[in-house]
């Protein structure tokens, strides 16, 4: 809604098409070095000594390319650099020297860079007044009088007992941080798998009281409860009408059900697998789940709720075994700006033995690119606003005195003083300009709308940072308060976009991608991506910029100090970041090849593995990155398969080190994969068209379909054991 409301005060700013992505050319992720803006002076060719320096210091801050860096030298290098420099808004220059009016936008353009710290500050409403004041303020339209404007089955079976020998290995669902559990369809403790299949419609008899008319259609959920090991005793234990995402607690036997049809959570004692038994359920008040972990025998559960203006307060949360769980508003946090605000986030630890909230820690934002990342020590939340983007229009049109009237320019400049939302902004800049606009005739408007045009390419292309933020929001896991906030320009991919390490957070995030898709620009795609690495206090330490150019991040993986990002449009440019110093992070290698990876698995230090597609084809890479520098795809293959959901859920991958294969479920079937000696071998395939996951117990692998699980020695891959989970 806010994305479509600037894209209306452009469309209507004299029917210009306003929003162009620039046409820069700027490629580059050098060092941000010590330069002083404050000291920049008109310099000239073969001039040398400090202002040189600090010159060119300041044309590589903000990305123009001097090969041989700053040596204080005015030479060919820092003309090619000067030449570039003013193209981006003045025209074409000799370089032989940078004047007054060089030295002035130089000045603007340093200060436009990324800022390293946020001003955006959370914190606790006073009162439930102030909680309703800000809701209004911050996201409704509100009169502008200075201006003149307005606007189960169950199965009996014996306990294992002490005479059931123990596996040896056990496989783990993939997750992103070891040792901190994700929810998927199935568990396994190593004796037994938890396995739910999918919901499906069923036709059913009405409810009497209704007015329904046959056939009456209700979902059907369905967990199933499978004794696996060891392997001859293969067999169906019970059944529960649920299902779902899971988590288990192995040593405690609790098994966690998140049942999005219902919108609930289960919790169940499995201490007898033939005989489940429900302990607790949270239903979940107009709220949807975000995700959850699980870390050190607690459930981490976010979730995020719409926020109406006029929403009352307290605020009905959960029932927790029909008893409600009230959030008083004075326990929200907020931002000490306005932009528009409509999500309620909640982080809450549960008790997974009685489905107790233990802590609890809330906060307003958007619902907008929403990303949940959890280490060892803290929790980030992620969402995107845009909250300068109307200050920034109104800064453009306040720069066109030759086509704008002073009236006009004057009413911008007062609107831009004015402490009122951003959406209400941009219906005052519409009203302005609209106004204005009905007082030219047709010749004029064409000229200008050329005019304004043009210019506002260079104007987007010197300030796109700033058109889209993301707020990152790091909570402590154990107070599970809020421990510093931070922003970086554009937005995060996924979870794998955010990676703590060493007390600093790495974020890879896009810039203008979702402009151009929601159509605000017109022209070239000039989308960027960059990686940004944070302290502990959120405060931007460094950055490595301009990834990719025209494209947009598929995938990202940071793994201890380096990092690996894949951008992608036509080709597949697959980046090696060396992040060893946190203060000068550096790209370090380049891969182009064709189709793209949505998904990075660390196979060994130096081997990534690449899952996504090559045209309509499912493509599988292994990279060797032993040589940041000069990365290798050292095998491909590509499935004669559409899809894999692998290539948007990581959790249906499976990696057997021991082994050295990994498996992956695709539209007709699972497929098992080698990667001995650097060679990528397809060892096995299972022909069905619902094989969700595979886990292994031993060194027998079990694949698990809808219908059937298969179970293959890994020794050589045959099958051994059948079981049909057919009702």
């Amino acid at each position: 809604m806010y994305l479509l409301k600037i894209k209306k005060v452009i469309l209507i700013s004299f029917l210009l098409f306003l929003i162009i992505f620039g046409f820069t050319n700027i490629s580059f992720a050098q060092k941000i070095s010590d330069c002083n803006p404050q000291k920049l002076i008109p310099i000239k060719y073969k001039q040398s000594g400090y202002y040189v320096k600090n010159l060119q210091l300041c044309l590589i801050k903000i990305g123009i390319n001097i090969p041989s860096g700053a040596t204080g030298y005015y030479g060919k290098q820092t003309i090619e650099a000067v030449k570039e420099f003013y193209k981006l808004w003045y025209g074409n220059v000799s370089g032989y020297s940078i004047g007054q009016l060089g030295i002035k936008k130089l000045k603007e353009l340093v200060t436009l860079l990324p800022s390293k710290t946020s001003k955006i500050k959370f914190e606790r409403f006073k009162s439930e007044k102030d909680f309703m004041n800000y809701l209004l303020l911050a996201n409704k339209d509100r009169e502008l009088k200075g201006l003149g404007i307005s606007k189960g089955m169950i199965l009996e079976m014996p306990e294992a007992t002490s005479l059931t020998p123990s596996p040896e290995r056990v496989s783990e669902t993939t997750v992103q941080i070891k040792g901190i559990d994700e929810p998927d369809i199935v568990k396994t403790d190593g004796y037994n798998i938890y396995f739910s299949k999918e919901p499906r419609y069923v036709i059913s008899r009405p409810p009497k009281e209704s007015n329904f008319i046959s056939p009456y259609y209700e979902i059907e959920s369905l967990l199933l409860l499978i004794n696996a090991f060891p392997v001859e005793n293969l067999r169906v234990l019970s059944k529960i009408d649920k299902a779902g995402d899971l988590l288990l607690l192995k040593d405690e036997k609790i098994l966690i059900i998140f049942d999005k049809n219902l919108n609930k959570i289960y919790g169940y004692d499995i201490s007898e697998p033939q005989n489940p038994k429900e302990k607790w359920n949270i239903s979940l008040e107009n709220t949807s789940i975000i995700t959850a972990r699980l870390f050190k025998n607690k459930i981490y559960l976010a979730t995020k709720r719409f926020i109406e203006i006029n929403e009352a307060c307290p605020i009905k949360l959960f029932l927790l075994n029909n008893k409600e769980i009230i959030l008083n508003c004075k326990e929200i946090y907020h931002p000490n700006i306005l932009f528009p605000t409509n999500a309620l986030f909640v982080v809450s630890v549960i008790n997974p033995k009685n489905g107790e909230i233990e802590k609890q820690v809330s906060f307003l934002g958007s619902t907008q690119d929403s990303v949940f990342y959890m280490s060892y020590k803290n929790i980030y939340l992620t969402y995107s606003y845009n909250e300068e983007t109307p200050n920034l229009i109104i800064d453009f049109f306040t720069q066109l005195s030759d086509l704008l009237p002073s009236s006009v320019i004057k009413k911008l400049s007062q609107l831009k003083n004015y402490e009122i939302s951003s959406y209400s902004k941009l219906n005052e800049i519409e009203f302005i300009l609209e106004n204005y606009s009905k007082t030219l005739n047709s010749d004029e408007v064409l000229r200008i709308q050329n005019e304004i045009i043009n210019r506002f390419k260079k104007y987007y292309s010197l300030n796109k940072r700033k058109f889209e933020k993301t707020i990152i929001v790091k909570i402590n896991n154990d107070t599970l308060e809020i421990d510093s906030t931070g922003e970086v320009p554009g937005y995060p991919l996924n979870q794998f976009s955010l990676d703590e390490y060493n007390d600093n957070l790495r974020i890879a995030v896009t810039i203008g991608e979702r402009f151009w898709e929601m159509g605000l620009f017109i022209g070239s795609r000039e989308s960027v991506n960059d990686v940004y690495i944070l302290d502990k206090n959120l405060k931007v330490l460094s950055y490595v910029l301009d990834l990719g150019k025209g494209e947009r991040i598929y995938s990202v993986r940071f793994i201890e100090d380096k990092g690996y990002v894949v951008t992608f449009r036509e080709t597949d440019p697959f980046y090696v970041l060396d992040l060893s110093n946190p203060q000068n992070p550096v790209l370090k290698g380049e891969l182009k090849i064709p189709g793209w990876s949505s998904y990075l698995h660390p196979i060994t230090k130096d081997k990534i593995l690449g899952i996504g597609k090559d045209g309509q084809e499912v493509k599988i890479s292994l990279f060797d990155v032993s040589n940041p520098e000069n990365p290798i795809e050292k095998d491909k293959y590509v499935l004669s398969e559409y899809w894999s959901e692998v290539l948007n859920n990581f959790h249906a991958f499976l990696l057997d080190d021991k082994h050295q294969i990994f498996f992956l479920p695709a539209s007709n079937g699972g497929y098992i994969f080698s990667y001995k000696d650097d060679k990528l071998n397809l060892v096995k395939s299972i022909s069905n068209y619902s094989v969700k996951r595979a886990i292994y117990i031993n060194d027998y692998l079990y694949v698990i379909s809808e219908n059937k699980i298969i179970v293959l020695d890994e020794k050589n891959f045959e099958a051994i054991k059948e079981l049909s989970l057919e009702e």
